[in-house]
């Protein structure tokens, strides 16, 4: 697992900005070009290729050029390796609170005492 810490970082970092989480919403969709993605933005292409950029460095997002289409699409092993990160925790958290309301219910009779 601290082998792959960088890359989470990198989609934790690239996720933490709505305009990159809108787009990776639209591309669980399917396929888009960017200028498809960038429809919805009022900011200029080049400012969406920069978002893009931080999409395929955190390896969220995958694109191909035919031509002159750039199409980008989602990596779902990506999004899985997130997923297991924050279950794991969900898991570990779940667990500790299980013990502390075991913990509490063993002791409430003796306080009522």
């Amino acid at each position: 697992m601290l082998n792959q810490q960088p890359n989470l970082d990198l989609m934790f970092q690239a996720l933490a900005d709505p305009t990159r989480r809108a787009m990776v919403d639209r591309l669980s969709r399917g396929p888009a070009s960017v200028s498809e993605l960038a429809k919805p933005f009022d900011m200029s292409l080049p400012a969406v290729v920069q978002h893009l950029q931080a999409l395929e460095a955190s390896g969220l997002v995958s694109s191909q050029k035919i031509g002159r289409v750039r199409t980008c699409q989602i990596e779902p092993e990506a999004l899985s390796l997130a997923e297991k990160w924050i279950n794991d925790r969900r898991t570990s958290w779940v667990r500790r609170l299980d013990r502390l309301g075991d913990l509490l219910a063993a002791e409430e009779p003796e306080t009522r005492t």
